[in-house]
Parts: C-alpha cells; sequence; structure tokens
C-alpha cells in the first residue's frame, strides 16, 4: 500500500510503538520521497486482507493510502495470473 506522503517523523515513532505493527503482518517502507507498507495478511479475500491492513494503518494520525500494488510474489502465492494497482482517488 502506498501512502500518499512520506511517513512524518512522529508517524514512524507512532508505528515503532504500536502492538498492530509488531507481528510483521504490516511493515511500514521509506525511501527518497516514497513511504509504502509492505502486507502479508492470510485472509480469504484481497478485500479481507487490505480492510485488516488498513484498519492498521487508520492508528496511524494523517497516513492516507493513495494506491495499493499487488507484486509478482502475492499473484504466485494466491494464484492470480494478471498483475494490477488499485488506484484510490481523493
Amino acid at each position: 500500500m502506498h501512502a500518499q506522503e512520506p511517513f512524518t517523523p512522529e508517524q514512524s515513532d507512532i508505528m515503532d510503538g504500536l502492538d498492530s505493527f509488531a507481528d510483521g503482518c504490516l511493515g511500514p517502507e521509506e525511501g527518497p520521497a516514497y513511504s509504502k507498507f509492505v502486507c502479508y495478511f492470510p485472509a480469504p479475500s484481497l478485500q479481507d486482507a487490505m480492510v485488516q491492513a488498513l484498519e492498521r494503518v487508520a492508528e496511524v494520525p494523517g497516513v492516507l493510502i493513495r494506491s495499493v500494488e499487488l507484486t509478482p510474489y502475492s499473484f504466485a502465492h494466491n494464484g492470480m495470473a494478471t498483475p494490477a494497482v488499485l488506484h484510490v482517488r481523493p
């Protein structure tokens, strides 16, 4: 899940202290001018996995998700065939 803006230092500190980020299902990742979450949720559907991830992201004030990207690993692991990116319009 790609964040709309890079994480602020305050947001990073909040994520470091949350138990909901400690189980490895949702991990923040940052690089030059971008921030995203790498997600691995066992769920019966993509929608259910996204809901679980978004519930945790909602615990961090000000973080907005602009898009969700499925990696080639995600497709192979979940038996999907076509890559896709979901864009959330503001």
